[in-house]
C-alpha cells in the first residue's frame, strides 16, 4: 500500500541555500522512497494572502518550479502541479467553508497574532485582516483533503493547521454520513536542517542574511560566503569548529569524512579567509550542475509550463471524481439523477431509486457501490487504477449485465468463480440494474 505524502511551497520569493537544506532536499529525497506517492504543489493561491505584487508572484512561481526540477525532482514519478491549475481545490474550499465553525478560525495562530498586534497598536482588532488570512486554514485543508493525503510534513508552526484540517474533515464526514476524506497524519520535521545565515542567526529573508542557491551564479555565491561573520582569531590559531558558522554550513553539505577533514584543518589553525574559500569551492562543486539546469529551465519557461500542465492533468484525474462525489453528497446533483420534481430531499434522506455511488478507497483504488432504493448495499466493485474503468463497468452493468459478470462481482472477483451466489441477492441486483436502465 502506497502512502500519499503532500507538500506545498508558497510562491512568494526566491529559494536560498537554507530553503534547499531545510525543505527542498529532504522532500525530494523522501519522494524517491518505495511506497511513497508524493504530491508537490506550488501554493500560488496562498501567495496572494502574503503578497500583493503580481510581478513577484509570477516570478516566484517560475523560480520555485525551476528550482525543484533542477535539484532532481522527478516529475514523472511524483505529481507536481500548481494549486491554481486545479479548479476543484477552491470549489472544495467553499464546501469546507460551509461546514467550518467561525470559532475554529478565530483560534488560528496567524489570525490571533494579527489581532494581538492591532490591539497593541491601539487600532481596530481586525484592521488589515483579509478574509484570505482569516480562512487560510480552510484553503490549506482543501489542498490536503482534495487528494486524501495520508501524511503532510510540516514544521511545528503548522501543526495547528493540520489539526484543523482533521477537524474539518471529520465534521464533513459526520454531516454527510460517510468517510469521504482520509484524516491526514501530521509529520513533524524534527530533523530539518536549520542553517545559520551570514550573521549567525537563522538564514531568513526577514533578516536579509541569506546565501543564494542559484540566483547570481558563482560570483554571488562567493560574495555571500566571504561575508559570513567569524571571530577575530588569526591564521595559525586553533579555531572552535563547533561554534563556527562556517563549519555548520560546510557540514550540512558534506559527507562525514569531508566534515572531519575540514574540522581538523580549522582546529589546526586554518585562516578564516582560506576556510571561506574552501566552503565556497565545496558549495560550488555541489551547486554548479544544478544551477546549469536551473538557468536552462528559466530560459525555457515553456518546458516548465508543459511539466506543470501535465502534473495538473494527472492531479485532476483524482480531483474530478472526488469532487463529483462531494457535489452529490451535499445535494448539488444533476436534475436527472434521482431528484424528485417539486420535492426537496434532506441531506440524509435515502435516494428514491437504486443508484451507484463512486468513491476512492484507502489504497487509492477507484470503486463503486450499487445501493438499493432503501440504501442497502447490494454490490461492491473491485478496485480500478483508472476512474474511467470503474465508470465503464457501471455503464456495462446498466446496459447489459450478464449473470457471469454479476456472479463474479458478488463473489468479489472480476469473473465468475466456483461457489454458489445467493439467487435472491442476484435477483435483487439484476432488478436494481434494470430499474436504473429504465429511469
Amino acid at each position: 500500500m502506497n502512502t500519499r505524502v503532500l507538500t506545498g511551497i508558497t510562491t512568494t520569493g526566491t529559494p536560498h541555500l537554507g530553503n534547499y537544506a531545510g525543505a527542498i532536499r529532504p522532500a525530494v529525497q523522501a519522494s524517491t522512497q518505495p511506497g511513497v506517492d508524493a504530491f508537490f504543489f506550488l501554493a500560488d493561491y496562498h501567495a496572494l494572502i502574503k503578497c500583493d505584487d503580481p510581478a513577484r508572484v509570477a516570478r516566484s512561481r517560475l523560480e520555485i518550479a525551476a528550482t525543484w526540477l533542477a535539484v532532481g525532482l522527478d516529475h514523472d514519478r511524483v505529481t507536481f502541479y500548481r494549486q491554481s491549475d486545479i479548479p476543484e481545490i477552491p470549489e472544495l474550499s467553499w464546501l469546507l467553508t460551509c461546514v467550518t465553525a467561525k470559532g475554529l478560525m478565530n483560534r488560528a495562530h496567524a489570525y490571533k497574532a494579527s489581532v494581538d498586534q492591532n490591539v497593541a497598536k491601539g487600532v481596530e482588532p481586525d484592521d488589515g485582516v483579509t478574509m484570505g488570512l482569516f480562512s487560510y486554514p480552510i484553503l490549506m485543508a482543501a489542498d490536503i483533503l482534495m487528494f486524501n493525503a495520508n501524511r503532510v510534513p510540516v514544521g511545528r508552526d503548522q501543526i495547528q493547521h493540520l489539526e484543523m484540517a482533521r477537524d474539518i474533515a471529520q465534521r464533513f464526514n459526520h454531516l454527510y454520513g460517510r468517510d469521504y476524506f482520509t484524516l491526514p497524519e501530521v509529520v513533524i520535521e524534527e530533523d530539518v536542517a536549520t542553517l545559520p545565515g551570514l550573521d549567525g542567526r537563522k538564514m531568513s529573508k526577514s533578516y536579509n542574511n541569506t546565501i543564494p542557491l542559484f540566483e547570481g551564479g558563482a560570483k554571488a555565491l562567493r560574495a555571500s560566503v566571504m561575508r559570513i561573520v567569524t571571530d577575530s582569531r588569526e591564521p595559525g590559531e586553533p579555531k572552535d569548529a563547533e561554534s563556527s558558522h562556517l563549519y555548520t554550513l560546510y557540514r550540512a553539505f558534506a559527507t562525514h569524512e569531508q566534515s572531519a577533514a575540514f574540522r581538523k584543518q580549522l582546529e589546526e589553525g586554518m585562516g578564516w579567509g582560506d576556510a571561506k574559500q574552501a566552503l565556497y569551492e565545496h558549495l560550488e562543486n555541489l551547486l554548479a550542475p544544478m544551477r546549469e539546469k536551473y538557468v536552462d529551465l528559466i530560459a525555457n519557461p515553456g518546458r516548465i509550463e508543459d511539466i506543470l500542465q501535465a502534473g495538473a492533468a494527472k492531479a485532476r484525474t483524482l480531483a474530478l471524481p472526488l469532487m463529483q462525489e462531494l457535489r452529490e453528497a451535499v445535494g448539488l446533483r444533476n436534475l436527472n439523477a434521482g431528484a424528485t420534481a417539486g420535492k426537496a430531499q434532506g441531506k440524509k434522506e435515502k435516494g428514491k431509486g437504486a443508484r451507484f455511488v463512486s468513491f476512492r478507497d484507502e489504497d487509492g483504488a477507484f470503486r463503486f457501490r450499487l445501493l438499493a432504493a432503501d440504501g442497502e448495499e447490494l454490490l461492491l466493485s473491485p478496485g480500478f487504477a483508472n476512474p474511467k474503468d470503474a465508470g465503464g463497468l457501471m455503464q456495462t452493468l446498466k446496459s447489459d449485465p450478464s449473470d457471469a459478470v454479476l456472479t463474479g462481482l458478488l463473489q468479489g472477483a472480476d469473473t465468475a468463480a466456483a461457489g454458489d451466489v445467493d439467487p435472491v441477492l442476484l435477483g435483487r441486483v439484476r432488478d436494481a440494474l434494470v430499474s436504473m436502465s429504465q429511469e
